[in-house]
């Protein structure tokens, strides 16, 4: 088991470093006849760029999708599809120089541990964001799948630096998340924000803040109990992702304070469909989805790479230092862990919507 796969009846392969040849991912699964293209998969690439310049990043890559296996003709034909982002623009100079020197928040002193001082320390490498372009290639893919069965998957920005958004209906999240720098649907909110972060940016500090993802149209039965249950399979993806530290459905961790009266979600019809007046469960009971919207929440950390000093060691001297991380980083990830967020759920979705057997091996796709 080396914990780079992710998903049975459609499975995904996660590969690559920060600053090796490439980063990619193998779809393995995916039914034929699926219409697919590069273009299709670099649009949902292109929003997890960099929005704007205070959420500037050392890093400006094109991010160009290739597609090197499982699609001719515009289809998908049944075999694995590979796809690779070829990483050209990136300096490793600073990092050779801190490579005995642990980033505080980065994976480095435990990679360090785990494999040796074997393991690729430029730019995080295996445990950079940037492998995260892998899973946005394949939900793309995935979306596709859930798009035939009517399945949506939205994700936004709930908070970010403690600034939450109001409440709102899901036609104004539809229409506002991405005419926001940060992908906060709440305009008034999203201007808070942008301000806060600016300021952060000056003081040389990062900040984090939460996403709230829903999927929309999700029909009752998915999950596998009593380990493979829907909730957490999706919290698994969801903590592939390097800055996730806390993941909650529903009323998550407020359940705590409510009573059973409170929190039980009452059942009635609507349309000839059972429904629940509620939805504190987040449409997952006993790890098997309800037919009720799927509703989770991501805490994301702030970046770890920052400009103030800080204290750390060399594992080669074993003596302590003080530590500058160099050059431009992220002040907040938020905005574009938004659709890392979106594909890792994705993800999940199509994996068990293709065990409880919904989705065909070949299918007719007709999606624009």
């Amino acid at each position: 088991m080396t914990g780079n796969s992710i998903g049975d009846s459609f499975k995904v392969t996660s590969f690559g470093e920060s600053h090796g040849k490439c980063i990619g991912v193998v779809v393995d699964g995916c039914p034929a006849g699926l219409k697919l293209s590069e273009e299709m998969i670099q649009r949902e690439l292109d929003r997890r760029k960099p929005v704007q310049e205070i959420f500037s990043t050392s890093r400006s890559e094109e991010d160009r999708v290739e597609i090197l296996s499982g699609v001719f003709n515009g289809y998908t034909t049944g075999a694995p599809i590979c796809m690779v982002i070829w990483n050209k623009e990136f300096d490793s100079t600073s990092y050779e120089r801190i490579k005995f020197v642990p980033r505080p928040g980065h994976a480095d002193y435990t990679a360090y541990i785990k494999y040796g001082g074997f393991n690729d320390y430029r730019g995080g490498g295996r445990f950079s964001g940037r492998i995260t372009a892998g899973f946005v290639m394949a939900g793309a893919v995935a979306k596709r799948i859930l798009k035939l069965l009517n399945i949506e998957v939205l994700a936004y920005t709930l908070e970010i630096g403690g600034i939450r958004m109001k409440q709102m209906d899901l036609n104004e999240i539809r229409e506002h998340v991405e005419k926001s720098p940060v992908r906060c649907p709440d305009l008034e909110a999203s201007e808070k924000i942008l301000e806060m972060i600016e300021n952060v940016k000056i003081e040389g500090d990062s900040l984090g803040g939460v996403i709230e993802c829903l999927a929309l149209n999700v029909p009752a039965g998915l999950g596998m109990p009593v380990f493979d249950t829907l909730e957490g399979d999706i919290s698994k993806a969801l903590y592939a992702i390097p800055a996730v530290k806390g993941v909650e459905f529903g009323r998550g961790f407020n359940v705590a304070k409510l009573r059973g009266s409170e929190n039980n979600d009452q059942y009635t019809i609507e349309d000839g469909k059972v429904v629940t007046i509620t939805n504190n469960s987040g449409g997952i009971l006993g790890g098997i989805s309800s037919g009720m919207p799927i509703l989770c929440r991501v805490a994301i950390k702030p970046p770890s790479s920052i400009s103030k000093e800080q204290y750390s060691i060399d594992l080669v001297k074993m003596e302590k230092r003080t530590l500058v991380v160099e050059g431009k980083h992220d002040v907040c990830i938020v905005p574009r862990a938004v659709p890392v967020v979106e594909s890792m759920v994705a993800i999940v979705l199509a994996d068990h919507a293709m065990k409880a057997g919904i989705v065909p091996k070949v299918v007719k796709d007709v999606i624009e």
